[in-house]
């Protein structure tokens, strides 16, 4: 939200300069975060001096050009070359001095320096109006009054207005201060507290009559729940023009484009008191009524941007006997709007519900200043008041006489909101004792009523402009804000609570199993959990009747929430890709959301990704890639890392995987992985191999808490490797081997371990080399031959009568 200094000091005469004030606003509560300048012409005329045309004299060497001597006020004449038809000597003239910056009708600037043209010297530049920001005309330069001073200011001239304008970040509660008059209302507060007390002045509205009433426009309210007050009135025989400078300057420092002098009023008075207004032709109101109402759904309406919009049932609209002429609360319509051929209008003030209005912008995908205001909720005290204001100014600007009186539905009046507030939970809350005076005069400033005291505490009332205010720590909150944070006094003492805690949490575990993956190369990363629903048809284990879906989404990309992390960690993985990153290792801990039909779960998963090398090229490392067998190391160190240990694999039935294995403890399952389908990856138009692992992070902590730990000496005495290269069968799998390893010789045998596998040549056809390696070792005493070796043979023996293998 823009705020301009110089409109501030209209209701607030503030001693303090822009940059304090900044500072007071963003103590209060409405944090400045940037001040820009504003100049009513660009640049500031900075530079540009009147000049005195001492000689005009034709350029010897073009017959278009002119050279002249010119005063510039500081008692050295400078020579000008210029191409104006209408320069004269004797003329009072604007000249850009060297060093001058001006602007072009694109806002860029060029820089005025000495030059020659056709071997003339020339020392500045005499300016017509388009090039100093002053007009379109480009006819000739400008001839000022002969009375002016030569080297007086073309800024003072002009009357330059120059501007500081706060850009402040408002937090959507402090719906009070969307306009100059809440911020100059918090300003008066903020300084009052500071000591300083200044007035609050506010447009008086007090001329304000009907002049007759020949042109009333009747309102019929719908829904009064919808439209609690509406307010208009009508203005004849006015004039469209072009608005005064003051006032587009106004507008133009807070980014406003002025348009016309009623629709420049309607926007001035909305961004001066906060209350949004609109101004209808009265000549396009056919049957000479306002109906506030809903419209069937589908009724087509096209809004003053000239798109034609499908509404919704629910849009509450401004609608005359036969069409509708606007979106109430949001956007004109096209065909009802102020133009130049406007003489009489009807212009409306309202307060609207502010979830019709929030909920109808979003459906529509309008965001609006009136929209802005309405959603977050308006004082509707003030309706009538600055329907008035506007009035008022329509009338200065564009003459007309007011044909109706004010109609004002308000059925059921907004009142004050009570609230009880003690004492003890004031001191209790803010950490210091504040006097009962001092707390009174901060609730005057901020205009919430005291209407008893007790011992205890005070009985309040909350003006309804202050929605964000309906409890007692909130009023305790406006209380501090306006006393002033960094005010409060903080004791030498420290107080701290320890809370015993399991080494289980989510957190914790988490938190450990991230330091590991970052250790081991990989990145967190953060994916939206809203998504698009075109993402069920990739895969038959998300099912489009399970998504859980946004009533208000912002688009269809993001209409859902995820059933899968797989997808955004794919895009995450395409958009790396895209800016060549092609090496990848990242993990995620997020959620997933399901509709069922006993209801909506929420599931955490943890996800790994990787793609491409597994380290970056190094002259010591030779390139690895990173492969299913590398995504299984970092998996099995996950679980082993939380404790999780006699895990069984087995095969992955989720489609997404063209290859993958599961790993479960018990009926449980923990982690699925493999690599992912190349026809999901060309979705994302990614054209190389990706891994993928995804942990029931859930069932992972379960798992882990039911863990016992179980701690053993290191052994003193030596562990023996002996290794067995097998010719198997190609079906044969590792984990075949494993098992009968470990039914043969479960109390001496530490280890089994595939190192290489070979297919290929000098084999017979369907057959495979497993080279395995097995570690001995005894707990209490040295391994002897004779040991190993039995051991050895009875593997071999099993091998061969379970597996068919073959010694190589």
């Amino acid at each position: 939200m823009r705020i301009s200094y110089n409109w501030l000091q209209q209701f607030i005469h503030l001693k303090q300069d822009a940059e304090k004030t900044g500072e007071l606003l963003t103590d209060l509560g409405l944090e400045v975060e940037g001040i820009d300048s504003f100049s009513s012409v660009k640049g500031g005329l900075e530079g540009v001096v009147v000049g005195h045309v001492l000689s005009c004299v034709p350029h010897e060497n073009a017959d278009r050009l002119k050279l002249t001597k010119v005063d510039i006020g500081n008692g050295n004449p400078v020579q000008i070359v210029c191409g104006a038809p209408n320069v004269a000597e004797g003329q009072k003239v604007p000249v850009a001095t060297v060093g001058t910056t001006l602007y072009d009708d694109k806002g860029e600037g060029w820089e005025i320096k000495k030059s020659k043209i056709r071997g003339e010297s020339s020392h500045g530049m005499i300016c017509a109006e388009d090039e100093l920001g002053l007009g379109k005309s480009h006819d000739g330069i400008m001839v000022l009054d002969d009375d002016l001073k030569p080297g007086t200011l073309a800024s003072e001239i002009f009357e330059v207005e120059n501007d500081l304008v706060y850009e402040i970040g408002l937090t959507p509660n402090r719906a009070d201060a969307m306009s100059h008059w809440g911020v100059a209302r918090d300003l008066k507060a903020g300084l009052q507290q500071q000591g300083t007390s200044l007035e609050l002045i506010t447009p008086s509205v007090s001329s304000f009559h009907v002049d007759s009433r020949n042109l009333r426009i009747p309102v019929n309210i719908e829904n009064s729940e919808l439209v609690p007050r509406y307010c208009g009135v009508t203005i004849s025989d006015i004039s469209i023009g072009e608005s005064p400078k003051w006032l587009k300057n106004r507008l133009k420092a807070i980014g406003l484009t002025p348009k016309n002098n009623v629709v420049d009023v309607t926007n001035y008075v909305m961004h001066e008191l906060g209350q949004p207004l609109h101004a209808f032709d009265a000549a396009k109101i056919i049957g000479n009524e306002i109906n506030v109402k809903t419209l069937a759904a589908g009724t087509k309406f096209t809004t003053l941007d000239e798109v034609e919009r499908e509404l919704h049932e629910e849009d509450l609209m401004i609608c005359d006997a036969e069409k509708p002429l606007a979106i109430a609360g949001v956007f004109g319509g096209l065909s009802s709007g102020v133009t130049n051929e406007t003489t009489s209008i009807f212009i409306e003030s309202a307060y609207f519900n502010p979830v019709t209005v929030r909920k109808t912008a979003k459906r529509h995908g309008l965001n609006t200043d009136a929209s802005f205001r309405y959603e977050r909720g308006i004082d509707p005290n003030i309706t009538d008041y600055a329907l008035k204001r506007a009035v008022l100014l329509i009338q200065e600007l564009a003459g007309g006489s007011v044909t109706s009186d004010i109609d004002d539905y308000y059925s059921n009046k907004i009142e004050d909101f009570p609230v009880f507030l003690t004492f003890e939970k004031i001191n209790t809350l803010i950490g210091q004792n504040l006097s009962q005076e001092t707390i009174k005069s901060i609730l005057a400033s901020l205009e919430i009523r005291v209407n008893n005291v007790t011992e205890t505490g005070m009985g309040l009332t909350i003006p309804p402009y202050r929605v964000d205010v309906k409890r007692e720590a909130d009023v305790i909150e406006e209380i501090l804000r306006v006393y002033g944070y960094n005010n409060i006094e903080f004791g030498e003492k420290l107080n701290a609570s320890v809370s015993n805690s399991s080494k289980f949490e989510d957190y914790k575990l988490q938190n450990i199993i991230a330091t590991q993956l970052t250790g081991q190369g990989f990145f967190e990363t953060m994916a939206n959990s809203l998504t698009t629903p075109a993402y069920t048809k990739l895969s038959e284990q998300i099912k489009e009747e399970h998504d859980v879906a946004m009533l208000n989404p912002l688009s269809q990309d993001l209409s859902v929430l995820r059933q899968s992390l797989l997808f955004s960690g794919l895009e995450s993985v395409s958009y790396n890709i895209n800016r060549k990153r092609s090496d990848l290792k990242l993990f995620e801990f997020g959620k997933t959301y399901h509709n069922y039909e006993n209801g909506r779960t929420e599931n955490k998963h943890l996800t790994l990704f990787v793609s491409g090398n597994r380290a970056e090229e190094h002259w010591a490392n030779p390139l690895q890639k990173g492969d299913f067998f590398f995504l299984k190391g970092v998996v099995s160190t996950v679980l082993e890392r939380l404790g999780i240990s006699n895990i069984k694999s087995g095969t992955v039935k989720n489609d997404v995987f063209s290859e993958g294995l599961s790993f479960s403890f018990g009926k449980a399952k923990l982690v699925e992985f493999g690599v992912v389908k190349k026809k999901i990856l060309k979705e994302f138009g990614i054209n190389q191999e990706v891994l993928f692992a995804d942990f029931n992070w859930d069932q992972v902590l379960d798992t882990a808490k039911n863990q016992k730990m179980r701690f053993s000496a290191i052994s003193k005495f030596q562990a023996v490797r002996r290794d067995f290269a097998l010719l198997l069968d190609s079906a044969v799998k590792f984990e075949d081997i494993y098992n009968i390893a470990r039914q043969t010789e479960k109390k001496l045998l530490k280890e089994i371990s595939l190192f290489d596998v070979y297919e290929g040549k000098n084999l017979p056809e369907g057959k495979k080399s497993y080279a395995v390696s097995f570690i001995l070792q005894d707990e209490n005493k040295t391994l002897t031959d004779k040991q190993i070796d039995k051991i050895m043979n009875k593997l071999q023996q099993n091998f061969e009568k379970q597996l068919g293998a073959q010694l190589r």
